[in-house]
């Protein structure tokens, strides 16, 4: 399983997403709730190794930050994962390059390519394995609210293996 460094929103930003998942498990697309919490991904590697917890204080210090989650995304070819983005800003790209900078000598082998600063697409997942008949209607029911204005409140090491969060603070 992999471990991650991971954006958490506010209660409003994500009780919105969590209506997303809602409404397109009515209509019957298998979405990420109950199982996940509504986040970003920063970091990804097959191990982050704890004491990091104590150096991303820092890039905690920075939040909270406002956030726009914006347009559907698709990633992947014929079963795709369905996404908002997370509009990129100079301020959320800052703390990502920090937080990934903190992490490199803590994860084992190395992080994820998609995560290197400069290639890196702040997302909120809402689906996986979206296959093309349900693609056309996942994109209308994803694409509601055009605009979700929130905040990013904090941030979380995901232990993938145990499946638990840890709260990173200041």
């Amino acid at each position: 399983m992999v471990h991650s460094i991971e954006l958490v929103f506010d209660r409003d930003t994500e009780a919105a997403i969590r209506r997303i998942w809602a409404d397109l498990a009515a209509v019957g697309i298998p979405s990420q709730a109950p199982a996940s919490r509504p986040h970003a991904t920063m970091v990804v590697a097959e191990r982050i190794a704890s004491d990091v917890d104590a150096l991303l204080g820092s890039v905690s210090q920075r939040l909270p930050l406002g956030c726009v989650v914006g347009a559907p995304l698709l990633f992947g070819r014929a079963k795709v994962v369905l996404a908002r983005l997370v509009v990129p800003t100079s301020e959320l790209l800052a703390v990502h390059a920090e937080a990934y900078r903190l992490c490199l000598s803590h994860v084992t082998p190395e992080p994820m390519p998609n995560c290197l600063p400069g290639q890196w697409t702040a997302h909120v997942t809402l689906a996986r394995r979206v296959g093309g008949a349900q693609l056309g209607r996942a994109l209308r029911v994803a694409g509601r609210p055009t605009e979700i204005h929130g905040t990013i409140a904090g941030l979380r090491r995901w232990d993938g293996n145990k499946k638990v969060e840890h709260l990173i603070t200041s």
